[in-house]
């Protein structure tokens, strides 16, 4: 296995902040990311390589190791084991007598095949370190777990859709309910990175909502602006209104002041956990006045004003 300069993939100096490094390994995965490069391959080989190169530079024990070995870092990722002790090993002068032979089984712990320490390195975690299981004195190493977002339109928070997610080289099918917010993140269980034994994170998925022009969304309610003409506010009339469902033909009361907000019942978004109950549509009038007059139209709001006037 080849020797990776972490630093140099992520683009930063090995004086950096854990903060530094966290944002540089959000800006490159934002950009190579398979969602955003379908069927590029490049780009898909870089995201693995960023991936990588967080998993060890983002976790401070294993950054601290990492930095110790240095080059030696490809090696000591086939055998774990203590540090310290591989170093030394690694170090040896050749002599003409044998070397102590390599006991992999008190390296890593009583013939298992992993000591507490491997374990420790390889194990991922979720920015706090978890509390490992216990199974006969060994603590297994968890994957780390991963974010992504997705962008959807607010029509499909509407009725709900599927995508597939090309991440961490696996393709999910993701089923978004119908009626989730802005933000809410969905967990695929068993999906995120590989632990040291084979278990892995879990992968949550942000969902972004694009805003959407004409509709302002209010928790479960809908609000959106509906403008009528004077003379339908004056003297009543109907409207057509655009709601998520459709259309709806919707009458506005004689003398109704722009500015007036009317709800229309069960018209908003569908509930996430009820999906079959629906929150509200608010609809605010916004009166148009009438432009570029003619003659006789000018003299009919004269005559009018006049009368209001008396």
């Amino acid at each position: 296995m080849d020797y990776k300069d972490y630093y140099k993939i992520l683009g930063v100096a090995k004086t950096s902040s854990e903060e530094d490094i966290k944002k540089a390994y959000r800006k490159l995965a934002k950009q190579y990311h398979p969602d955003k490069n379908p069927g590029n391959k490049a780009a898909e080989t870089k995201f693995k390589e960023i991936s990588e190169a967080y998993d060890v530079l983002g976790d401070p024990q294993k950054r601290k190791y990492y930095d110790k070995l240095g080059s030696n870092w490809a090696d000591y990722q086939k055998f774990g084991g203590d540090p310290e002790d591989f170093l030394r090993r690694k170090q040896r002068p050749a002599t003409g007598q044998p070397q102590e032979e390599y006991n992999f089984g008190d390296s890593f712990g009583g013939g298992n095949g992993f000591s507490d320490f491997f374990k420790n390195i390889f194990a991922r975690f979720t920015g706090e370190e978890e509390e490992q299981k216990v199974n006969q004195n060994q603590r297994v190493g968890r994957g780390r777990d991963f974010e992504t977002e997705l962008e959807i339109t607010l029509d499909e928070a509407y009725t709900g859709t599927a995508r597939i997610l090309n991440v961490l080289n696996q393709s999910l099918r993701l089923q978004v309910k119908a009626g989730i917010e802005d933000g809410q993140s969905l967990k695929l269980a068993g999906r995120g990175g590989e632990g040291a034994d084979g278990k892995r994170g879990d992968l949550f998925v942000k969902v972004k909502i694009k805003p959407q022009e004409g509709f302002e969304r209010k928790g479960d309610d809908i609000h959106c602006l509906i403008d009528v003409p004077i003379y339908t506010a004056v003297l009543g009339g109907k409207v057509l209104v655009k709601a998520m469902s459709g259309e709806i033909n919707f009458t506005i009361p004689a003398g109704t002041d722009s500015g007036k907000m009317f709800r229309i019942k069960g018209k908003g978004m569908p509930k996430y956990k009820t999906p079959t109950e629906f929150g509200d549509l608010y609809i605010k009038i916004v009166l148009q006045v009438p432009k570029n007059l003619n003659q006789k139209e000018t003299e009919l709001f004269k005559q009018l004003a006049e009368l209001r006037k008396s």
